[in-house]
């Protein structure tokens, strides 16, 4: 017993080693294991086709260790129990969640019920295939329209009165096309589609209903006008089997699917008497724990929006509304951000007249370039608008009128609609003055270094240790 005890142990032992290299620890982050194949996912997923920027696997692991450091930041200070992040966890749970829930009985149910609704409105009534031809005739008309509806009405008819039966569909195609005054249903040789109870204007209804298939009615007055009715078939409302995949198509349509997934998650938490949201994560983790692909992606999408909000809340917001740092980030590399030709820095003035244009000027003199756009427009009044404005930074070839009234070019101008009167004013300069100039630039350079700096904090704050030897096998 004693020999089979330490053999079972030592057999656990070999099971335990062959597990874990299986799958190695890559790197760990904070005391947090990283293993190989969850960092060959992220590195097979940002380095597929069609990625521009590829990486080797060295290249990469920093990349990806500055991520997972922001992740580690964002679980410290709680981040994934915040409200908003919750929700959006919760919401993105259920997106994976319902697809895979499909209620059968509930469709089914659904299916019969909407058969019943059609069957019932039809009050056992025949369903009829038939067409028309239409002479309008408004309610309103005078004697004399009157007349002249019917009389065409009965020429139409007296000629299909006198085709023979055999060739009747034909020629009462024929005619619909020509002459009938519904043009939708004309196109089509007057066919109305298949039809039944309460589908069609009470007096239509009446005559249809009282032929046979292969019959045409005489000409029958309702509230549009006179109309020649022909019935290609007629038969009962058919049984649900009949209609039941039509029906379901029907209803998939319509989302049947997700109702039966939302209708079984409250029935169950209901019958378990647990939130909705705690039995979405029940389920969630179950098909994390069956499926890797779903694994892979909840973590990705998990690590995604926990980064994101920190860096919002960190660095990226801070950067935007830090104007003094943002100048400075500025004023230290201006050649970065020279210009290889000169800006018109200003506003461009559309005006209705002259005279308009003139009080224009006339107001922006000593006015500060922030303030041009204002003061320009400040002639409109909530009705009238004398005043149009483009304001920016442009270089040669932003705006015609740019390019013609500041940097010289033969330029054929087309006024703006309703504006005939157009000027520039503002300065030309040749390299950026401030930040302001060239402020999306900045920016997007400044926040990249903040985030930098960021980054290099949280290296200090968290011990870092990657496994090069379990790197080299990435891809192997």
């Amino acid at each position: 017993m004693k020999k089979i005890a330490i053999f079972g142990a030592s057999l656990m032992m070999g099971l335990s080693a062959v597990a874990q290299t299986a799958d190695p620890v890559i790197m760990k982050i904070n005391g947090k294991n990283i293993t190989k194949s969850e960092f060959e996912y992220s590195f097979k997923k940002n380095n597929s086709d069609g990625v521009i920027d590829k990486k080797s696997v060295m290249e990469y692991v920093p990349l990806y260790v500055d991520f997972k450091l922001k992740v580690a930041e964002a679980e410290s200070q709680r981040l994934d129990t915040l409200a908003a992040v919750r929700k959006d966890l919760d919401s993105y749970k259920e997106q994976m969640v319902v697809p895979t829930i499909v209620d059968n009985d509930f469709i089914e149910r659904e299916a019969r019920q909407t058969y019943e609704q059609t069957a019932a409105r039809f009050e056992g009534e025949d369903l009829l295939t038939g067409s028309h031809i239409l002479v309008l005739m408004r309610q309103d008309a005078t004697a004399e329209q009157q007349a002249q509806a019917k009389v065409r009405i009965d020429s139409i008819y007296d000629v299909l009165k006198a085709v023979p039966k055999e060739q009747l569909p034909e020629k009462f195609a024929e005619l619909a096309k020509e002459k009938s005054d519904d043009k939708g249903s004309a196109q089509r040789g007057g066919q109305l589609g298949q039809f039944g109870k309460g589908m069609m204007i009470p007096d239509f209804e009446k005559a249809a209903f009282a032929l046979k298939a292969g019959e045409m009615s005489q000409p029958v007055k309702t509230t549009v006008g006179w109309h020649i009715i022909y019935i290609e078939d007629r038969h009962p409302f058919e049984s649900y089997e009949f209609h039941h995949d039509n029906i379901i198509k029907f209803l998939e349509q319509r989302g049947i699917k997700e109702a039966s997934a939302n209708a079984y998650l409250d029935s169950v938490a209901n019958e378990r008497n647990i939130t909705r949201a705690e039995l979405v994560d029940e389920l969630h983790r179950g098909m994390m724990e069956k499926d890797a692909e779903v694994r892979n992606l909840s973590q990705e999408y998990y690590e995604g929006t926990l980064m994101y909000e920190l860096m919002k809340k960190d660095v990226w917001d801070k950067a935007q509304e830090d104007t003094a740092g943002q100048e400075a980030y500025f004023k230290a590399r201006k050649k970065m951000f020279a210009w290889d030709e000169p800006r018109f820095v200003g506003i461009v003035i559309h005006t209705k007249d002259a005279a308009t244009m003139a009080k224009v000027k006339k107001l922006l003199k000593g006015v500060a370039e922030e303030d041009l756009a204002k003061k320009a427009v400040s002639l409109n009044n909530d009705s009238v608008k004398v005043v149009r404005v483009e304001r920016g930074i442009f270089k040669q070839g932003d705006n015609q009128n740019v390019d013609k009234f500041i940097f010289g070019q033969n330029v054929d101008l087309k006024p703006m609609s309703g504006y005939p009167e157009t000027d520039v004013w503002g300065k030309k300069v040749k390299a950026p003055r401030s930040a302001k100039d060239v402020k999306g630039e900045v920016l997007v350079g400044y926040q990249d270094e903040q985030t930098r700096l960021y980054v290099e904090k949280l290296r200090e704050k968290y011990p870092v240790e990657v496994y090069e030897d379990v790197v080299k096998t990435v891809g192997n």
